[in-house]
């Protein structure tokens, strides 16, 4: 049995796996890489990061986003969000953005993993999963990467942290805000006690 036909064995549909994963099943790795890329069979996401396609209703799809993120990084500490997610918050932010935000301890700058193209940026913190606190905080971290008019966009940032829980609020900005976005939320918040 050729290595390549090894190789083909291991492979799951829906994972991503990265050379090193995969050395230990060929001593041609590259040329059974290849191969198997040529056939289809695998799919190069980045450098050194490929997947197996897993079927669906509606033909062949990547894997998971978190999956993808997960093998290119080397790691599960990130978090993976949308600028689309604001609208979410009912603070009048209505745009569709074709772009997903990794916040990572790894790496910073816009990659591409297969056919989609991700905002990698370092941060020192940020929570496990997105919750509505962090996203006002990062909304407003983000304020000018956005198209909507900034001073009404505010205006109804504060009113709605007014009407969000103040202690959450509170540690949210000062675990994920900007030193902006510190200085906005302590006037929102100066009259609430």
């Amino acid at each position: 049995m050729a290595q390549a036909d090894l190789l083909r064995k291991r492979l799951k549909p829906g994972h991503v796996y990265r050379r090193e994963d995969l050395e230990q099943y060929s001593t041609s790795i590259d040329r059974d890489l290849s191969s198997l890329v040529e056939e289809g069979v695998l799919f190069k996401a980045a450098r050194g990061v490929y997947y197996v396609p897993r079927k669906t209703a509606f033909g062949m799809a990547p894997p998971d986003d978190k999956d993808l993120v997960s093998g290119f990084l080397k790691d599960n500490r990130f978090l993976l969000t949308s600028a689309n997610a604001y609208n979410s918050l009912g603070v009048g932010t209505t745009q569709l953005y074709n772009e997903y935000i990794v916040y990572n301890h790894k790496r910073h700058g816009n990659f591409k993993l297969g056919n989609r193209v991700y905002s990698f940026r370092m941060k020192p913190h940020f929570p496990k999963e997105v919750t509505k606190v962090f996203l006002l905080v990062d909304l407003v971290n983000n304020l000018n990467q956005l198209a909507e008019n900034e001073k009404d966009l505010l205006k109804r940032v504060a009113e709605k942290a007014k009407e969000m829980d103040g202690p959450k609020l509170r540690t949210a900005v000062r675990l994920y805000g900007n030193v902006r976005t510190k200085k906005l939320f302590s006037s929102f918040l100066k009259n609430d006690s």
